[in-house]
């Protein structure tokens, strides 16, 4: 059995360089909700020296949020915003002769085009108009997902090992006590039940049905590393491969 194990980077936290030799795909973000070129130029090199998968990590332009306060534009807005990040991206990627693999939005974009039917057209349509061979990430059984393959465009299904679900498959808020799990042990309990069982448990008890083919881990606390760290062990101990 494999399963992707993915991180947000090029965000400013300073753990980049740990975190690449534990993950195997980075979700590079593209400079407007954290970050800069220049952290980004020196991310892509890191995930090369790693061989590490690239993916393209767009977000709101709203660096005083991190990217996590939902904001309301028009299609040309959303179009541009996506357009514009992919393709400060790709020409930095290109720069050091990196591939750009997929796209996984970020923060607020991600989880409004999760429940938003007509956005997540809009963000899919904006991505393979710009590059219909990318693979999206997203939520399982999200709408970014339905969409996806909608459009004929490959998917990467993403579940959290560090977030709390609710009774219809969407993240806790993270404006509630319980959106995080902190627990290294639970949430690596909270892994193999997606992985080996298809479904999560709910905050109400409830067994949601998801599909598991990467699992994001946050860059952005402080035990980031060390959590990354304890969940890849746990799993290669249970016989799952960490692979792209």
């Amino acid at each position: 059995m494999k399963i992707d194990l993915n991180a947000d980077v090029a965000e400013g936290c300073g753990q980049d360089d740990k975190l690449l030799t534990i993950v195997s795909s980075a979700n590079v973000s593209c400079g407007l909700h954290a970050g800069s070129y220049a952290e980004m130029l020196a991310t892509l090199k890191l995930a090369k020296q790693h061989n590490v998968r690239v993916g393209a990590h767009p977000g709101l332009d709203d660096k005083e949020n991190f990217g996590r306060v939902q904001q309301d534009l028009d299609e040309d807005g959303y179009r541009a915003l996506i357009s514009y990040q992919l393709g400060a991206t790709k020409a930095v990627c290109d720069m050091v002769s990196v591939t750009l693999d997929y796209v996984k939005p970020h923060g607020a974009l991600y989880n409004q085009a999760a429940v938003d039917k007509d956005l997540a057209d809009i963000v899919v349509s904006e991505i393979k108009r710009f590059d219909p061979s990318l693979k999206i990430m997203g939520l399982s059984g999200g709408h970014l997902v339905k969409a996806a393959k909608a459009h004929d465009m490959q998917v990467i299904s993403e579940v959290f090992a560090d977030r709390n679900y609710e009774n219809d498959g969407s993240l806790v808020s993270r404006t509630k006590d319980n959106a995080l799990i902190t627990d290294p042990k639970e949430a690596s309990r909270h892994a193999l039940e997606m992985i080996t069982e298809g479904v999560v448990t709910s905050v109400d008890g409830k067994k949601v049905p998801v599909e598991a083919q990467s699992i994001c881990l946050h860059g952005d606390s402080e035990h980031a590393v060390a959590f990354a760290k304890s969940i890849k062990e746990q799993l290669q101990q249970q016989g799952i491969e960490i692979s792209a």
